[in-house]
């Protein structure tokens, strides 16, 4: 790492970093109680410069986020086996709970068996009289015994009412009265297992009325929190937990049944309609659970899994009825706008704890990619379509394009001058860009790059073709051989070039600025902070603009190549420069009038013509320029260099190569 290598090189006698130290012994330090990362930190940074510092602090949010993403990684990998684990801990403590009252009702009726085999075995002792007997049997109830009765009665009455609360309030008091009766032992235990499984059938007829109505399509939001809340005061939370979400669950598909896609004027109105709807009831969903299970971890598993399946089930509508269609024609518009509005109304939940991103991401990624390499395909027709008719001459970007469609008057003058075909090529690269850089959560801006690179490389074939001559040896890879119109004159074949170098050095860099990170906030963003980031992006953009230039570097080869074969070669096909021309003009024994030989005569007024040409279509790149009539200077000699008759007819031949045949150039 950058950090270790300045950190150990700003303490080089670190025992940390530069002693042979077990990874346990290395981290001793951090384990200790009274370890203070602030005072550690600064300790070992005061001798640090401030480039190291920098790197430190780089190297620091770099670890932060990697540690953030493999948290995230590690939650989602093992959150299955979490949930069932849970559940199974749920399940275990309802059975361990049902084990205590079987228990514990048990436990009732054997004491009671004992108490009434007592009760039998001194009911009728020898000396009780017969009138004695019927006294007994004849005596008055117990005040427990009229309020046994009254209080059934008054349950039955709050269960066929619907009075929820106050049956809850009955079924609490007659627990509260069957506990003291056990302990003072003031009922007989037939009696009192009586009331207990009285008291149990209550509450189970309650428990099943409330989940019936929880169940209900019409109950409203407060009817099914009091019904849950019931039922969790009747002790049966992770049922309650399950209708409640069951509930909205239910709500939810009835609404989005009532939303039409095929009626929808436009399939980003369905996808803004849908994401409310289902983003709204996971909300109000995991508001419910909060306000009456608390964040109970088993209960909080079961929302997050419930969420889970919400989202799935809402990004396979969208990714059906929305997505498919304009990924597969290369809408990638259409996609961005559905996708950054899902996106949006999904990101509101995290303030609550529920990070659905990825899920929505997993689903979208595809259709996104699907619509990106769709777009880029069509970016290659268009242009290649246009270049078919295009009478390469540059002109000013034309009227109602998007990036210039509210530009004003003066910005449209300022604007670049390109063909028809270029101008076609650098609007929809820069609408690609647009549409993609508002999902930095997808991280599409790497591939997205390396698509217009590919797709500028098969620009640059076109234009290559469009060299005349160069149709019978040039292709477009995996494409097909392309019509092209040719570029017949040298100020068109100049265009050609114009084309690409400001495509490569100002345009495509211009777009590809729209992929950094920090475009959004650009605007927003204080000067120095802004100064910063663009040096960060400089190696980036050189790095790009080198991979430009070479494509560019292919076709100035060519044009280079090609007007080299115009000069020496003639329309006949023969070669019009020959050893003879040379070696003639000793013969005669005269000084000639020195002139450049006719084909150096025919370069310099090439390069004369091409000079003129280039300096009003590179203004501002008149480097570009200079190189380029070098680079056609340099392919000639190149050329006469390598003739190898040529060189064996001088160098072998019958006459020898007098001094005035030297000095002829």
């Amino acid at each position: 790492m950058e950090f270790k290598e300045s950190f150990s090189s700003s303490k080089g006698d670190s025992t940390d970093f530069e002693a042979e130290l077990t990874l346990s012994d290395k981290l001793k330090a951090f384990k200790s109680s009274s370890f203070n990362p602030d005072s550690y930190v600064s300790g070992r940074c005061r001798t640090m410069s401030e480039k190291e510092t920098r790197h430190l602090l780089h190297y620091l949010v770099d670890l932060k986020k990697a540690s953030a993403e493999e948290m995230r990684k590690s939650v989602y990998a093992n959150y299955s086996a979490f949930i069932r684990t849970s559940r199974e801990i749920s399940d275990l403590e309802g059975q361990l709970i049902a084990l205590r009252n079987h228990l514990s009702n048990r436990a009732s009726i054997i004491q009671g068996l004992a108490e009434g085999t007592n009760l039998n075995y001194l009911a009728a002792p020898e000396g009780l009289s017969e009138e004695e007997i019927l006294s007994f049997e004849a005596r008055e109830p117990t005040n427990i015994d009229k309020w046994r009765v009254e209080f059934m009665e008054s349950l039955e009455v709050l269960l066929a009412e619907r009075r929820v609360d106050e049956a809850l309030d009955a079924l609490d008091e007659g627990e509260s009265v069957a506990k003291e009766a056990r302990d003072r032992q003031t009922l007989p235990p037939a009696a009192l297992q009586s009331l207990q499984t009285a008291i149990s059938e209550q509450r189970q007829k309650l428990a099943d009325q409330l989940a019936d109505a929880a169940c209900q399509a019409s109950i409203s939001g407060y009817e099914l929190r009091s019904a849950v809340m019931a039922l969790k005061r009747l002790g049966d939370g992770p049922r309650a937990h399950t209708l409640l979400l069951t509930s909205h669950q239910q709500k939810l598909k009835s609404n989005t049944q009532s939303l039409h896609p095929s009626a929808a004027s436009h399939g980003v109105a369905y996808a803004a309609a849908l994401s409310h709807l289902v983003f709204s009831t996971i909300a109000q969903g995991a508001s419910d659970s909060l306000a009456i299970f608390d964040d109970e971890p088993a209960y909080s598993s079961e929302l997050v899994t419930w969420s889970v399946n919400q989202t799935e089930a809402y990004a396979q509508l969208i990714r059906r009825h929305v997505l498919a269609s304009p990924a597969a024609s290369g809408g990638l518009r259409a996609v961005a706008e559905c996708v950054q509005i899902c996106l949006g109304h999904c990101s509101l939940l995290e303030a609550r704890g529920l990070s659905l991103s990825p899920v929505l991401l997993k689903y979208f990624r595809p259709c996104v990619e699907q619509a990106l390499t769709a777009n880029l395909k069509r970016i290659e027709q268009c242009t290649a379509a246009l270049a078919a008719a295009d009478d390469w001459l540059l002109v000013h970007s034309p009227m109602g394009s998007r990036s210039l469609g509210a530009a004003p008057l003066g910005a449209m003058i300022s604007q670049p001058k390109l063909s028809t075909s270029a101008h076609k090529f650098n609007t929809m690269v820069q609408e690609l860009c647009e549409d993609i850089s508002p999902l930095e959560s997808l991280r599409l801006s790497h591939q997205a790059l390396e698509g217009i690179i590919q797709t500028f490389n098969v620009y640059i074939n076109m234009l290559i073709n469009a060299l005349p001559g160069s149709m019978e040896t040039e292709n477009i890879e995996g494409t097909g051989h392309r019509i092209v119109r040719i570029a017949e004159t040298e100020a068109q074949q100049t265009a050609l070039l114009a084309n690409a170098l400001l495509l490569a050095d100002e345009l495509i860099p211009r777009a590809a600025m729209k992929l950094s990170p920090s475009h959004q906030q650009q605007t927003n963003r204080m000067e120095d902070s802004a100064k910063r980031s663009s040096e960060r992006r400089i190696p980036e953009q050189r790095e790009l603009k080198r991979r430009l230039q070479r494509l560019v570097d292919q076709l100035r080869d060519s044009f280079c190549r090609q007007h080299t074969l115009e000069l020496i070669f003639g329309e006949d096909g023969v070669v019009r420069l020959n050893a003879d021309m040379y070696l003639n003009m000793d013969e005669s024994g005269e000084e000639p009038e020195w002139f450049p030989s006719p084909i150096y005569q025919e370069l310099f007024e090439k390069l004369t013509r091409i000079a003129n040409i280039a300096s009003e279509l590179f203004i501002g790149r008149e480097r570009f320029a200079t190189m380029l009539l070098v680079r056609l200077t340099d392919t000639v000699i190149l050329w006469l260099s390598e003739d190898q008759n040529f060189w064996e007819e001088i160098e072998q031949g019958p006459r020898p190569l007098g001094p005035l045949g030297l000095q002829q150039s």
